[in-house]
């Protein structure tokens, strides 16, 4: 028997630990043959490379090379670059994650080569479009085969937009079967310590998103809460290379550099980041996926954003949407005890890759 070909697209670092417990998983299946097509969309080329060394992924098979540039240029670049993948070895079925601007683009060549084509952690939705990784979340939605979702609230979002209830697939979270194919090594890492801080008595923070990061006011208002904050509580930033370029270009660096208990790192690849994740006090974010992360955990998330595409982390979970002048009252609720617990959603149990690998069986076997 021929082995079914399948593609699975990489493009920036969220993407990379959904595609690994999949890929691990279908390189055990004698059936097909699972490819890695890196778009190069990630900025940080030694930052991926780590990444797929955490998670013990093979180089990509094949790299696009896209590189950075406005959203047209990159969704633009990534179609005339995947399409001639596909006229040289055209998959059986192209499995894209997350909302990236890699993910519209591949996901648009491959419904109009009449591939198909299947969207893992679909029917997510923060209702807010001007954020540009929601209309490729409903671009991407709208042309896809297969919908895989992680939750009940993404089920019900696909719902009301119409989609077919055979199309709509919910398999649970693979960001979560990431996190637990290398708990152990993850455990070993011990990366709190190399820090100097103690499990349990300190927080993480990241930040990247232009709402919080490019306007000097806001920037300015946000890092002297996280400064005063970090004097009731030690705080490790790793700080984004837009967030650093706006701290610098605001003179905000030096001060933020300089303040005691609070620690400015680069961007920290998956496994030393997780070791730091999973004994943290809180999270202070503007970030996705940390937030299912803190869910899982069971780790208070404060998200400085107006609205998530992840409601279920705030409904089941331990995240809360706030705004940047209540950060410091809002820390206090964490360190008071005032915090809600979460529950695990369903299927959030880091078996997903093995449900879509049934799912696929069905697609291509039958």
């Amino acid at each position: 028997m021929t082995k079914k070909l399948i593609h699975l697209i990489a493009a920036a670092r969220p993407n990379f630990m959904k595609i690994a417990p999949l890929y691990h998983a279908l390189s055990k299946e004698d059936w097909c043959e699972a490819r890695i097509i890196h778009t190069g969309q990630h900025y940080d080329a030694n930052m991926s490379d780590d990444i797929f060394k955490d998670l013990m992924l093979p180089s990509p098979h094949i790299h696009l090379s896209v590189g950075t540039g406005s959203h047209a240029e990159q969704v633009g670049n990534v179609m005339i670059a995947y399409e001639k993948i596909t006229q040289t070895e055209r998959p059986d079925l192209l499995v894209i994650v997350g909302d990236v601007n890699s993910t519209a683009a591949c996901a648009m060549v491959a419904a109009k080569e009449h591939i198909k084509v299947a969207h893992l952690e679909a029917g997510l939705r923060s209702g807010d479009r001007r954020m540009p990784e929601e209309i490729n979340r409903l671009v991407t939605d709208a042309i896809c085969d297969y919908l895989w979702t992680p939750s009940s609230d993404a089920d019900e979002h696909l719902r009301k937009e119409g989609h077919p209830e055979n199309r709509i697939i919910r398999v649970g979270n693979i960001m979560l079967d990431s996190y637990e194919m290398i708990r152990d090594k993850i455990n070993a890492e011990k990366s709190p310590a190399k820090f100097g801080l103690t499990e349990g008595n300190y927080g993480i923070v990241t930040m990247h998103r232009p709402s919080n990061v490019d306007e000097k006011p806001i920037l300015e208002m946000l890092m002297s809460q996280i400064i005063e904050v970090s004097q009731r509580l030690p705080l490790l930033f790793a700080v984004h290379p837009r967030t650093k370029n706006a701290l610098q270009k605001f003179d905000l660096w030096g001060k933020a550099n300089n303040t005691q208990n609070l620690t400015l790192v680069e961007p920290i690849s998956y496994r030393p980041f997780m070791s730091l994740v999973k004994t943290a006090k809180l999270i202070i974010t503007d970030s996705g996926g940390i937030q299912e992360e803190a869910t899982y955990l069971n780790i208070p998330c404060l998200t400085l954003r107006e609205n998530t595409e992840r409601p279920i982390t705030i409904t089941e979970g331990t995240n809360k949407l706030i705004k940047p002048e209540s950060l410091l009252k809002d820390v206090d609720s964490v360190l008071s005890g005032q915090w809600a617990s979460s529950r695990k959603p369903e299927l959030w149990d880091g078996k997903t890759a093995e449900r879509i690998v049934t799912e696929i069986k069905k697609i291509l076997l039958n």
